[in-house]
């Protein structure tokens, strides 16, 4: 499964108001220089991640944004639902009575890819700003990641 780009500019967005912000308002034009994202697409991210109450704007002079709470309490899974992208791996509508196949059941594998979708959501929902910003995130994949490279290089 693939998250999508608002949600991913969004967590990056939000990591780098975390990491580089101290407290003190940013503006955004800061942030899309450091992560080369569009300065109106963060914009749009922005208002919908205000609206959630994970960021307040402060304005004047010196304005920008701040982060509403802690990066210890601010969730990934939060920044991604604010975003409106739902953490789902499959291609029906959630909660509808209507399958995704053709004859409008649901497909034999459904339930493995709702699963799926439900870990995803569970992962970052274990994951704070503080987490990435302090590069505590790294376990087992990282292992199998960076051992796979060394396979390839030998």
């Amino acid at each position: 499964m693939r998250l999508s780009t608002k949600g991913r500019y969004a967590v990056m967005a939000m990591v780098d108001l975390a990491k580089h912000g101290d407290g003190d308002p940013m503006a955004l034009s800061e942030i899309a220089v450091r992560q080369e994202i569009s300065l109106s697409y963060l914009e749009q991210l922005f208002a919908k991640l205000r609206r959630a109450g994970l960021v307040s704007s402060v304005r004047g002079p010196g304005g920008g944004y701040v982060l509403s709470r802690t990066a210890e309490e601010t969730r990934l899974a939060d920044i991604i639902v604010a975003v409106d992208e739902p953490i789902r791996a499959t291609r029906c509508v959630p909660g509808s009575p209507v399958g995704c196949t053709g004859d409008k059941v649901r497909c034999v594998t459904h339930d493995l890819w709702e699963e799926l979708g439900n870990l995803i959501h569970l992962f970052f929902s274990s994951i704070s700003l503080a987490d990435v910003v302090d590069r505590r995130i790294l376990g087992q994949s990282g292992v199998i990641h960076q051992s796979n490279q060394v396979a390839a290089a030998e």
